[in-house]
């Protein structure tokens, strides 16, 4: 078995290199409408996430938990929140840094997986803001309970998920438009492709994918301790998206 974490974060550099949409930092021109309170973010592919799922950002402590890219961490520091950013992959985190640079905002940039937060204190975040990534790794428990650890209380996650139901269709065929159920779930890009996909997938550079069930996705966070206060769907550029919302967001508070 491939360790997952190394070659997800190998593959998410070659992600910025290739010009990922997920990896393109946000012009000047958003940064300065940031700072004067005009602003808004994504979670999931394409909604914007509502404002009132958000704290006042000024002087609130953020973290941007795998959401390196140059895109949601800027914004929020040039809104005036004070933002740490986690992620598995350096280049991702260079982007943050290359938007710093250019616009004079401070983030903590800080390399590391997803699923151990134990550079953090306990009760050091107002807000965690992860968009969809969690389709990248294997479990999510620990990602929910790490979340949980180093809010405060009162404190919010604000989490992007794929529709696990997205997982059942044939990725290549789906590419070209056509649907054809393939795989039973929980889904694994190593496990459920056969040799010569994984070993295209890997010269491509692409990041292997999971999925995970509606219940630990959800009763996961209320195992944490987390209460949910709110959930919006979301749709995708593909034949999916034409019967179904494949991705979702949730709010979550301490």
């Amino acid at each position: 078995m491939t360790n997952i974490s190394e070659y997800n974060r190998d593959a998410w550099d070659k992600q910025v290199a290739k010009g990922n949409a997920w990896t393109l930092p946000v012009s000047k021109e958003i940064i300065d409408n940031a700072r004067q309170g005009i602003w808004e973010v994504v979670l999931t592919p394409q909604k914007p996430v509502p404002r009132e799922w958000f704290p006042d950002l000024p002087g609130t402590d953020v973290l941007g938990l795998a959401s390196g890219g140059g895109q949601q961490a800027p914004i929020f520091a040039a809104a005036g929140a004070n933002v740490s950013v986690l992620d598995n992959s350096g280049a991702q985190l260079q982007q943050d840094r290359k938007v710093c640079d250019e616009n004079g905002l401070r983030i903590a940039l800080i390399q590391g997986d997803m699923r151990d937060l134990s550079c953090f204190d306990s009760g050091s975040f107002d807000m965690v803001f992860n968009p969809c990534s969690v389709c990248f790794i294997p479990e999510l428990q620990q990602v929910f309970d790490e979340s949980y650890r180093v809010l405060r209380p009162g404190g919010r996650l604000l989490a992007g998920f794929t529709n696990p139901f997205r997982f059942v269709f044939d990725e290549q065929k789906l590419e070209k438009g056509e649907m054809s159920v393939r795989h039973a779930l929980p889904y694994a890009d190593e496990t459920h492709l056969d040799p010569a996909e994984v070993e295209q997938l890997k010269s491509d550079g692409e990041p292997f994918m999971f999925s995970h069930s509606l219940e630990n996705i959800i009763a996961g966070q209320i195992r944490s301790g987390f209460v949910l206060k709110g959930l919006f769907e979301d749709h995708y550029s593909d034949r999916v998206s034409e019967f179904l919302p494949d991705y979702f967001a949730t709010l979550a508070v301490k």
